[in-house]
C-alpha cells in the first residue's frame, strides 16, 4: 500500500482567528493518525493573514504532543530565513522528546515577500548558499561532530530523516546528488513534476542513511460524497488563490455555489493550471483520477494538501482519502 499523509497549512477561517486554526490542526492530525495515515506536515509561511504556521517548530511540537504515533515534521523549513545552527537545535530538541517521529523537510525559498524577509533579518541571496546551508545543517547531527568547535548539542546523533522539498528541479539535482529524500509540491507547480522525478531518480547516488530514491508528491485532494458537493468545497481553495495572485491575502473564505462572478477568466485559467494537480470529486471520481496520476509519477509515498473552509467537511474528505488509499491498493479484479 502506497502510504498517505497531509500538509496542512493550518488555515484561519474567515470569522476565526489563530487559537481555532491551531485547534483544527490537533484534530485534523489525530484524525490523520486514527486513519493510518503515515505524517502530518506543516509549512514554513510568513506574513500571510490566513496561514498560522508561521513559528513552524512550535506548531510540530505540539502536534507531536497531542498524537501519539504519526510522524510530524516540516514541509518545510525555508532554510534561508535561518542560521542552520538554529533549526539543527530546534530539531535536536523535538527528536529528543518524539524520538523517531519527527520529519525535518527544507526548501530554498523564503516562504514570504522581500520586505518580510528583510524584518526575518536574512539577506535574499543566501537563497544561493542554500547546498552549503544544507551542508552545514546535516553537519550538526553527525554524531561524530561531538569535539567540534560549534555543537547543536540536543541534535548530536540525533536521527531524524532530513528531505528536500521542491517545485522545480533544482532540489531535485541536489536531493539525487546527497542522497535524501525529496517532496515535491505539485499541489502549486505541477509544471515541473515529471522533469523533477525524472532528474531525482536517474542521478540519485545512494548514501549512508538512503540506499534508494525515495519520492514523495503533495497533490491537492477534495473529496465528498457527490461531485457537486466537492466541487462546492473546493472553491474556498479556489478563492484563496485568487486573493493570493490579487496581492490580497486574507483567511480562507466560505466555500459559494459558482466561481463565475468571483474571478475573471484569466484567473480561472491561471488557477486551472497552477493546481491541475487537484483531485476533487465523490470517491469513484477521485479514485479514477489518483489511479491514472500514481500510474504515471509513481512516487513512493502522495501527501494530500486539503483546504477546505468546512472542518466536518474537511476531516471527512480525509476519511473517504483514506478509504480510496485501501481501494487502491486492492489488486484488480
Amino acid at each position: 500500500m502506497i502510504p498517505f499523509s497531509v500538509l496542512d497549512l493550518v488555515p484561519i477561517l474567515e470569522g476565526s482567528g489563530t487559537t481555532e486554526a491551531l485547534a483544527d490542526a490537533v484534530r485534523l492530525a489525530r484524525h490523520a493518525e486514527s486513519l493510518g495515515l503515515r505524517r502530518y506536515w506543516v509549512a514554513e509561511h510568513h506574513n500571510m493573514p490566513g496561514i498560522a504556521s508561521a513559528a513552524t517548530a512550535v506548531i510540530i511540537g505540539h502536534i507531536a504532543g497531542a498524537t501519539r504515533r504519526i510522524r510530524v515534521g516540516a514541509g518545510g523549513i525555508m532554510l534561508p530565513n535561518h542560521a542552520p545552527l538554529v533549526i539543527a537545535e530546534q530539531f535536536g530538541t523535538l527528536a529528543s522528546l518524539y524520538p523517531g517521529r519527527i520529519d525535518l523537510g527544507l526548501g530554498r525559498a523564503p516562504g514570504t515577500d522581500a520586505q518580510t524577509a528583510r524584518a526575518l533579518r536574512r539577506d535574499m541571496s543566501d537563497v544561493d548558499r542554500f547546498p552549503q546551508e544544507v551542508d552545514e545543517l546535516r553537519g550538526y547531527f553527525d554524531a561524530d561532530a561531538v569535539r567540534a568547535p560549534i555543537r547543536a548539542v540536543p541534535a548530536l546523533g540525533a536521527e531524524l530523516p532530513i528531505w528536500l522539498l521542491g517545485s522545480s528541479v533544482y532540489s531535485a539535482e541536489l536531493a539525487a546528488l546527497l542522497g535524501l529524500p525529496f517532496a515535491f509540491a505539485a499541489h502549486f507547480s505541477p509544471d515541473w513534476l515529471m522533469p523533477a522525478l525524472a532528474v531525482y531518480r536517474e542521478h540519485f547516488s545512494p548514501s549512508a542513511a538512503n540506499e534508494r530514491p525515495h519520492a514523495m508528491v503533495c497533490v491537492n485532494v477534495v473529496v465528498a460524497d457527490s461531485d457537486e458537493a466537492a466541487r462546492r468545497l473546493f472553491t474556498s481553495h479556489q478563492q484563496a488563490f485568487a486573493q493570493l495572485r490579487r496581492g490580497r491575502p486574507g483567511k480562507l473564505p466560505p466555500p459559494v455555489e459558482a466561481m463565475d462572478r468571483y474571478w475573471s477568466p484569466e484567473e480561472r485559467a491561471m488557477a486551472e493550471h497552477a493546481m491541475r494537480c487537484s483531485f476533487v470529486g465523490s470517491p469513484a471520481s477521485v479514485e479514477a483520477q489518483l489511479t491514472q496520476f500514481l500510474q504515471a509519477t509513481r512516487p513512493d509515498e502522495l501527501m494530500v494538501h486539503v483546504l477546505v473552509h468546512d472542518q466536518p467537511a474537511r476531516l471527512h474528505s480525509l476519511t473517504l482519502t483514506a478509504q480510496l488509499r485501501d481501494r487502491l491498493d486492492r489488486p484488480a479484479q
